[in-house]
């Protein structure tokens, strides 16, 4: 194996791990309440709005980081998508922060958008997990150097966590007037 091999190795057990690992805190901390717990903590009612911004600009980084590339602008490229990653990031942060300090709110729509609201978030939330290792493969493929590899799963990757951003905005919309 040569040190090329070792490294990748190495980044798909990191992936594999990741992959698991992140869905499963998520879904841990998302059933803490710490007001619940006894903890004299405030609501964080005021991240939903932030956090869907945040949702907005990854949306946006990625699509100029696809405009980089098609220009040519590795350089940028790399940069955009490595902004993107820290948005999801920050973004998860701010989500579990929310959710272990405040009670969850329901949808209130009735009717045919009330179908449509839960048809959105299911494949927003199934389609946040699926994308979590294609998100580090195309990643750790553009680091190695592996370049014809990066770009056959960023054909995957792109529009999957496109979707992801631009449906984490619009279920935050569509539940916004049900906040208490």
């Amino acid at each position: 194996m040569n040190s090329l091999e070792v490294k990748e190795a190495k980044y798909k057990k990191i992936i594999t791990a990741l992959s698991i690992v992140i869905p499963l805190a998520v879904a841990a901390l998302f059933g803490i309440n710490l007001k619940r717990l006894g903890f004299n903590v405030e609501p964080l009612t005021f991240l939903p709005p932030i956090y869907a911004t945040i949702n907005g600009l990854t949306a946006v980084l990625l699509v100029a980081a696809v405009m980089a590339i098609k220009k040519g602008n590795k350089k940028l490229h790399e940069q955009l998508n490595t902004a993107a990653i820290a948005c999801s990031l920050i973004f998860l942060v701010l989500y579990i922060a929310y959710h272990m300090t405040s009670d969850s709110t329901s949808f209130g729509g009735e009717g045919l958008i009330k179908y449509v609201y839960y048809f959105i978030l299911i494949t927003h939330i199934i389609l946040s997990i699926v994308v979590i290792p294609f998100v580090l493969i195309t990643y750790m493929r553009a680091k190695l150097g592996k370049f014809p590899e990066h770009k056959k799963i960023a054909k995957k990757t792109f529009p999957l966590w496109l979707y992801v951003a631009v449906t984490g905005v619009i279920v935050y919309l569509m539940i916004a007037p049900y906040y208490a």
